[in-house]
C-alpha cells in the first residue's frame, strides 16, 4: 500500500492527496479537498493520524483526520487565528501545535484536544519580531527555536525558547537570541538525526549555516556557513525550506531565482557540510520534502505549478529527476506522511 503525500495548491484553494510508490517514488493523485482561503503550511501529528493546515487569507486553522487506508481527509474542526501563520509543526507528544507568523511577528502554541482538533485561543501568543518563519521542538521536546528572516523584512535572528510539554508554554532561554554573522536571514531549519547539530537555511544569505546544539542548555552556536549558489552567480535569489534525509547523510536547500536544489553531504562525525551538487528545479522551488525513507525528494515550483520528483543519489552526491507532476496554482507545501497508524484504543 502506498504512503501518502499532501500538497497545498494555494492558488486553487485545495489540498491534494497523492499516493506514493515506495519502490519507484512515483506519485498518483488519489483525491483532493477544498480548503477556502489560500491553504499553505501543513503539519501532521507524530502518529500520522491527523493533518493540520493554515488557511492564510481567512486566518483559520483546520484539523483533519487521515484515513489510514485511502489517505482521505475528513474535516474535524476549524479554529480562528489572530493572523496568518506561515509554518506549523506539532510537538513530540502531538498535544500541541506550534506556529510562526511572518507579518504579525509572533509565535504561537495551540492545544490539540483528545480528538485531534487544534483549539483556539492559543496558550501562547508571543511577540518576537517581524519575519518569524518556523518553529519546532528538539528531540527531547524541551526546547524550541524561531528563526526570523532579515533583508529589511525581519529582525535577522533566531529566538531560543524553553518549551513546557505539560502546559505548552514558552520561556525565553539564556541567551534569548542567537547573533547572526551578517544579514543572513535564517528562515527554516532541520535537526540532524544523531548529532547535536541543527542546519538553518538563510533566505537573504543564500546559504546554510550549521549550529552546534547544546542539548542540556538548549542553545545554539554557529560553526559553518556554506553557499547554496554557484560562485559566479550574480542574479537575484533567496533560499526557502531545508530538508535532511533520515540517515543524516545528505541535506537539501532550494534556490528561488537560480531555480535549483543545492545538495550537501554531511560528515557523520563533525556535522560539517560539503556542497556536492546544484541541480536544476522547477521555477521558484519554495516547497520541498523527502519521503520517510529518504530515498526520494519532491520539490514544487511555485510559478510552474509542478512537482519535480527526484531519486537521492549518494553515489555522486546529488539527485536524479525521475518524474514531473502537475499540481495546480501556487503549490506551497509538500508533506509526505507514512501510512497512518490505526486509531489507538
Amino acid at each position: 500500500m502506498p504512503n501518502f503525500i499532501y500538497v497545498t495548491a494555494s492558488g486553487d484553494d485545495k489540498i491534494l492527496i497523492f499516493g506514493r510508490d515506495e519502490d519507484s517514488g512515483a506519485l498518483e493523485k488519489v483525491g483532493e479537498v477544498d480548503a477556502e482561503g489560500r491553504p499553505a503550511p501543513l503539519a501532521t501529528d507524530p502518529d500520522g493520524r491527523f493533518l493540520y493546515v493554515a488557511r492564510r487569507d481567512v486566518n483559520k486553522l483546520s484539523s483533519y483526520s487521515i484515513n489510514s487506508e485511502t489517505g482521505e481527509l475528513s474535516l474535524l474542526g476549524d479554529a480562528d487565528l489572530e493572523s496568518d501563520p506561515n509554518y506549523l509543526a506539532t510537538d513530540k507528544t502531538g498535544h500541541w501545535l506550534l506556529s510562526a507568523y511572518y507579518i504579525a511577528g509572533r509565535c504561537a502554541v495551540h492545544a490539540i484536544d483528545e480528538n485531534g482538533v487544534a483549539q483556539s485561543p492559543p496558550v501562547e501568543w508571543r511577540a518576537t519580531g517581524s519575519g518569524a518563519h518556523c518553529m519546532q521542538t528538539d528531540a527531547s521536546n524541551r526546547f524550541a527555536f524561531v528563526p526570523h528572516i532579515g533583508g529589511g523584512n525581519g529582525v535577522n535572528a533566531i529566538f531560543q525558547f524553553i518549551f513546557d510539554e505539560e502546559t505548552g508554554t514558552l520561556t525565553p532561554n539564556d541567551p534569548a537570541t542567537v547573533p547572526q554573522d551578517g544579514d543572513l536571514g535564517p528562515r527554516h531549519y532541520c535537526f540532524h538525526p544523531s548529532l547535536d547539530v541543527l542546519y538553518f537555511s538563510n533566505e537573504q544569505g543564500c546559504s546554510v549555516t550549521a549550529y552546534e546544539f547544546d542539548s542540556e542548555a538548549g542553545t545554539l552556536s554557529a560553526f559553518q556557513t556554506v553557499s547554496t549558489l554557484p560562485s559566479l552567480w550574480s542574479g537575484r535569489n533567496s533560499c526557502a525550506q531545508i530538508r535532511i534525509n533520515s540517515s543524516g547523510t545528505m541535506l537539501f536547500a532550494p534556490n528561488r531565482g537560480h531555480d535549483s536544489i543545492a545538495c550537501f553531504q554531511i560528515d557523520q562525525r563533525t556535522g560539517q557540510l560539503t556542497r556536492t551538487a546544484i541541480v536544476p528545479s522547477e521555477s521558484v522551488p519554495r516547497a520541498l520534502n523527502l519521503d520517510p525513507s529518504g530515498n526520494f525528494l519532491y520539490a514544487a515550483g511555485l510559478d510552474s505549478g509542478k512537482i519535480a520528483a527526484y531519486r537521492v543519489n549518494e553515489g555522486w552526491g546529488g539527485i536524479d529527476r525521475i518524474g514531473t507532476y502537475d499540481v495546480g496554482r501556487e503549490p506551497m507545501w509538500i508533506l509526505p506522511v507514512p501510512q497512518a497508524a490505526a486509531p489507538k484504543e
